[in-house]
């Protein structure tokens, strides 16, 4: 909304010149009128936003209300010169008696004695205006624009011009008309360069006012989340780029006013009336989840002031899944696809074309198995085909380890929750595979007691560390792998029948060796000699060895690589083998 401005002067010319200075500066949000009280404009005066008075506008300050509402916000206009005035001065020979022209003694005397506080004391102005007394013998007069009051008998005329606006006039202005966001402009940078002025301490304090602020602005643009700040009087005067991602309101239509006109969602005057910090509530802005924390700002025990903290719920989640990627040193991600997993037999191909498709759902899966069939490999083949397959995949064998320590590895623990327990906690393996995959391997080693925590972690999608006392989300698909009859361990009671159910929502029988008959042996490759006559390691194909077969049952091992350990049992040999190769 564009501000009106009204520059009152005695002198039209003044006048004009001061308007003309405001309206250059501040460009297309203000709109400037100038009055002249010696013409009489100022009878006809426009109600303002902001009216900038001259000191020689009235010879008495009674007037002033006969023009000028009570109310209405005044300031006074004070005048400088230019830097490059005071040089062009200083070239004046020191001990130069000069005419000083102005309209009137009062300004002369004004306009002489802050040149004198400047440090231009080295000329002797001798005032002149309408009516003084002539001056004969002087060769030089100096004015600020009033040459035609200068004598015909002047030969030399420096024409310094009229005075311009001091920097604090401009700044009052700005901060009366709540333009203060103009102040670190380039152009207002350069314009208070370019004047003089006597205020060093003023100078300095703003200096140091505009550092901070300068600095504060970077802080709020670094931070991820939304921030909004207001003052007492609960008009926004902060508000940074990711505030308006999240409320989807423009900063320029909503700054210096009131938050409850655009913001009423957000709890500022509950903030301003408690004084009290209003706690992460959430609340649903543009369809969105956000976290919202208002928090006072107090001045003693005055507020002035309070922030609002947004963060949308989805952010919040993505970088907490990220801080927990970087706290991951062991590098929990998948390594096998489906190509990887080897094998031309009829079972191996239907096998891989079923755990395909269960890879593209979210529910469990259980890999059902003899030991050493290759379960992990599909385990990894599942996540890295499924919509999960850039977050982590985690692995732990729940059969390898004692009840306590496989409990704070799942669940992560707070600090002090045991003796030697880490300082700061830990994290467990959910929280680590959030937005992934946790394989547990020989899942029916769990305890009775972890397989009610399992269950839990299945319904409700909450975690709890362990000593901890607040409840975690985390989102995480589930692969189970069993090489034994979960259902027999169902009807003997060491499984629960609950937990059996939700992991074999999915369940997939992987083929044991014997049953994949020449199919397990790839299209290519070498045949590598066994161990001590009881291994045959075989990475070939049937075209290269067509004579290689399995006979009677040889329990094996997928091994990464294409490698297929076979174990010879007493009674039974490999078909097929040079004679050099002892089997």
């Amino acid at each position: 909304m564009v501000k009106k401005v009204a520059v009152i002067a005695l002198d039209p010319r003044a006048s004009a010149f001061y308007g003309k200075q405001v309206q250059e500066l501040f460009g297309e949000y203000v709109k400037v009128n100038s009055y002249s009280v010696r013409e009489g404009t100022i009878s006809n005066m426009e109600r303002a936003d902001l009216y900038l008075m001259s000191t020689d506008a009235f010879d008495n300050r009674e007037d002033v209300p006969q023009y000028i509402p009570i109310e209405a916000q005044i300031s006074e206009i004070h005048v400088t010169y230019l830097w490059e005035t005071i040089r062009l001065l200083r070239t004046i020979p020191a001990g130069t008696r000069a005419l000083f022209v102005n309209m009137t003694e009062k300004m002369v005397r004004e306009a002489t004695s802050g040149l004198n506080q400047l440090g231009v004391n080295h000329i002797e102005f001798i005032p002149f205006y309408p009516g003084a007394e002539p001056v004969e013998g002087i060769g030089l007069a100096v004015t600020p624009d009033e040459e035609r009051y200068v004598p015909d008998s002047v030969k030399q005329v420096v024409n310094i011009g009229q005075r311009c606006l001091t920097s604090e006039t401009m700044i009052e202005a700005a901060l009366k008309l709540g333009l203060e966001e103009l102040l670190e402009t380039p152009k207002f940078q350069a314009y208070f360069s370019s004047v003089v002025t006597s205020t060093y301490n003023f100078d300095m304090m703003f200096a140091r006012s505009r550092r901070l602020e300068s600095q504060f602005d970077i802080l709020m643009e670094i931070l991820d989340e939304g921030i909004i700040g207001i003052n007492e009087r609960a008009e926004i005067f902060a508000m940074n780029r990711k505030a308006e991602t999240i409320t989807g309101l423009s900063r320029t239509l909503v700054m210096h006013k009131q938050a409850s006109a655009s913001l009423a969602y957000l709890p500022f005057i509950e903030c301003l009336k408690t004084k009290k910090k209003i706690e992460p509530r959430v609340i649903r802005i543009n369809n969105v989840n956000v976290g919202v924390t208002v928090v006072p700002v107090l001045r003693r025990e005055d507020c002035i002031g309070a922030f609002a903290i947004l963060q949308p719920f989805n952010d919040a989640e993505n970088r907490q899944h990220e801080l927990r990627n970087q706290l991951m040193h062991k590098g929990y991600r998948a390594k096998y696809t489906f190509e990887d997993v080897i094998g031309v037999s009829g079972e191996i191909l239907r096998t891989k074309a079923i755990l395909r498709r269960m890879a593209y759902t979210e529910s469990p899966v259980l890999l059902i198995g003899e030991t050493g069939t290759g379960k992990e490999l599909f385990a990894n083949a599942v996540h890295l085909a499924s919509r999960r397959e850039k977050g982590p995949f985690v692995a732990i064998n729940c059969g390898a380890m004692p009840e306590n320590l496989l409990e704070s590895e799942l669940f992560g623990y707070e600090e002090g929750a045991f003796t030697g327990a880490k300082k700061g906690g830990r994290p467990g393996l959910f929280e680590f595979a959030h937005h992934g995959t946790l394989f547990l391997d020989e899942v029916e080693g769990m305890s009775p007691a972890l397989q009610v925590k399992l269950l839990r972690v299945l319904q409700e999608h909450e975690i709890m560390r362990v000593g901890g006392n607040k409840i975690i989300s985390v989102d995480v698909r589930i692969v189970a792998a069993t090489n034994e009859s979960l259902e027999e361990k169902v009807r003997d009671g060491s499984f629960r029948r609950d937990l059996y159910y939700r992991l074999n929502t999915l369940p997939v029988l992987i083929p044991p060796l014997c049953r994949r008959g020449g199919g397990c042996i790839p299209s290519h490759g070498t045949v590598l000699p066994g161990a001590e006559g009881r291994v045959c390691a075989l990475r070939g194909g049937k075209e290269d060895f067509p004579h290689v077969q399995l006979a009677g049952e040889y329990p094996g091992t997928a091994q990464p690589g294409g490698v297929l350990l076979l174990y010879r049992q007493p009674g039974h040999h490999c078909k097929g083998f040079a004679p050099h190769i002892s089997v």
